[in-house]
């Protein structure tokens, strides 16, 4: 069974304004001209480059410095992206500094599905602003966003016989290690479930 997380709508005040949950997790990078095009604008598959950077940084906060587990029986274990939805709204711009995020998550049994957005950077000095993005921010702060599934994959023994055709590139290729889908490693799942219930409850 899935867990969802999704905004609630305040009921104590007869307005429109809605009371959003604050994000999992965000973090600020400063777009250098590596990431743009000839016109100083961000390349449109580098904004899955900075989702990809943020959900690798939120693994590192939650104890986990590594895309790579490996199990007692030394198998490895890793995600790979199944599924990318990605919406563009406003362009962004050589030298500006962006606030990527992890909006929310959905554990199902054998894939986890990142909800994440791009922000217009928030001023340093505006704290109380930055404390409350979610509810107070601009309605142009929004530049894309995206849905991505991530699939929990494990690594096969490779066969201990060798192959007789590994004298050229294709047979080398097929000669890998194949990987097979797996259920999400109870290490990830239990930090990411602590990580949602700790957003819920500093609501």
């Amino acid at each position: 069974m899935s867990t969802i997380i999704t905004t609630t709508t305040s009921t104590k005040k007869a307005t429109t304004a809605q009371t959003a949950i604050q994000p999992l997790f965000a973090v600020d990078y400063h777009v250098y001209i590596n990431h743009t095009d000839a016109g100083g604008i961000v390349y449109h598959a580098n904004n899955l480059v900075f989702f990809e950077n943020c959900r690798r940084d939120w693994f590192t906060t939650l104890g986990l410095n590594t895309y790579f587990l490996q199990t007692d029986d030394c198998q490895i274990q890793h995600f790979v992206v199944s599924q990318a939805d990605i919406q563009y709204r406003k362009a962004i711009f050589l030298d500006e500094v962006i606030s990527v995020r992890i909006d929310k998550v959905e554990l199902k049994p054998a894939s986890i599905i990142f909800y994440q957005s791009i922000h217009r950077h928030l001023p340093e000095n505006d704290t109380a602003q930055k404390a409350n993005a979610v509810n107070n921010r601009p309605a142009d702060t929004l530049l894309s966003s995206a849905k991505i599934v991530i699939a929990c994959v494990q690594n096969q023994t490779k066969s201990s016989e060798p192959s007789k055709q590994s004298d050229n590139n294709a047979s080398s290729a097929a000669n890998a290690a194949p990987i097979r889908p797996i259920r999400v490693p109870p290490l990830l799942h239990n930090s990411i479930q602590h990580a949602i219930s700790q957003q819920l409850t500093e609501q």
